[in-house]
């Protein structure tokens, strides 16, 4: 890449939501955890440099980069992977559920969204730091509303009064991740289609937990393989060997 010099020292900053922390919702235990295998754990095992990631459990974008200065003095990155949108279209869905004929807006308008994300790739590269975003997994809609309804019938039936339909669900959120997709191209901003990735699956549904939201542990292997393949098609050299990307994780 010309934006940086092939060197062992390359320093990358993760910031986003619970999908980077490595969050997952295990059924064993009944309650959420951090899965040791998660995709960013998994890439900087592989690569050189170091990766340090302030991605944070429910974490919207504006919270996300409010933090983003403090540690772009701290560690002066060389690129910043940045990964939101899952909170940011999510509603209060106890308030849809109690008034479905009311005016619900979700955590981050989407006019807000797409401003911030834009203004901190312009801050990113004003400071000589390559930005890198990310599309949205997928949600499984039946299962994420069965989740935010607590599996009650009149709550489901209240929730989906209000959007019109289940589906809505998925196509709500798809907003979001179009909108990181066009803020890269408007923006000339290097992406990785994590979406996609997961689309290509014909039953993608099995690579997501039971809340229908968070990527179990074959979801964070499509996104790592996803992320390694970005890394051989332009930082190869940050590699620790030239075979360790997609093969090791296919």
């Amino acid at each position: 890449m010309s934006e940086i010099n092939a060197k062992d020292n390359i320093k990358i900053l993760v910031s986003g939501d619970s999908i980077s922390k490595g969050v997952i919702y295990d059924e064993t235990k009944g309650r959420y955890t951090v899965l040791p295998e998660n995709y960013v754990n998994t890439i900087s095992s592989k690569i050189k440099g170091s990766v340090r990631n302030v991605s944070n459990f429910g974490s919207t974008l504006t919270r996300g980069i409010s933090k983003l200065g403090r540690y772009l003095d701290e560690d002066k990155p060389d690129i910043v992977l940045i990964e939101y949108g899952g909170n940011d279209c999510a509603f209060n869905w106890d308030e849809v559920a109690d008034n479905p004929d009311g005016n619900h807006q979700p955590q981050t308008q989407i006019s807000l969204f797409e401003t911030a994300l834009s203004e901190t790739i312009g801050l990113l590269k004003n400071i000589k730091t390559v930005p890198v975003l990310m599309t949205l997994p997928p949600l499984n809609a039946e299962k994420y509303l069965e989740w935010v309804s607590k599996n009650n019938p009149l709550t489901q039936s209240n929730i989906t009064k209000w959007l019109g339909s289940v589906s809505e669900i998925f196509y709500w959120q798809e907003k979001y991740s179009n909108i990181i997709k066009k803020v890269a191209e408007e923006t000339q901003t290097k992406l990785i289609d994590v979406r996609c990735a997961f689309l290509q699956i014909p039953d993608y549904a099995k690579c997501v937990c039971q809340d229908g939201m968070h990527p179990n542990k074959n979801g964070h292997k499509i996104i790592a393989d996803k992320v390694f393949e970005f890394i051989n098609n332009g930082y190869d050299f940050l590699l620790v060997t030239p075979e360790c990307g997609t093969q090791s994780h296919g």
